[in-house]
């Protein structure tokens, strides 16, 4: 498959009925549950696990997202949801960029970024990135 940008994590995903609303597509509200399994599945596979979030106490809390629904997806279709983290500024922010595509035909049906903003879980006030977050996190900076 061919990406926006190098070395993107990836992962696969089968739309079930369950995703699908009353246009018989695949609901917007999915796409977003879809960003967060990836970043997940990626902060996971770079070592930073929710556990490890909550011994630090941090957390990665969405202040925006940019959203372009450019096709539909539909009940049965085979995607890929690939990930970069682009920005990491090292001290409250990071950013991620998504993009989804079909398998059959590779066509590119979503695109988004998220901005991220570092948090105590305890109190929910903004904190600096712990030294942890900026050193992987800023390992796995994808320049675009």
């Amino acid at each position: 498959m061919e990406w926006a940008l190098p070395d993107p994590f990836v992962i696969d995903i089968h739309v079930s009925e369950a995703a699908i609303d009353d246009y018989q597509h695949v609901n917007n509200s999915e796409y977003l549950r879809w960003v967060e399994q990836v970043s997940w599945a990626h902060s996971e596979a770079l070592g930073l696990s929710i556990e490890r979030y909550r011994e630090l106490d941090r957390a990665l809390a969405v202040h925006r997202h940019e959203l372009d629904y450019l096709a539909p997806a539909f009940a049965g279709d085979e995607l890929q949801l690939a990930t970069w983290v682009v920005a990491c500024d090292g001290r409250f922010s990071l950013t991620r960029r998504f993009e989804l595509k079909r398998v059959r035909d590779a066509k590119t049906l979503f695109q988004a970024r998220t901005r991220f903003a570092c948090i105590a879980l305890s109190s929910g006030r903004p904190k600096r990135l712990p030294e942890e977050y900026q050193r992987i996190y800023g390992g796995a900076l994808i320049t675009e």
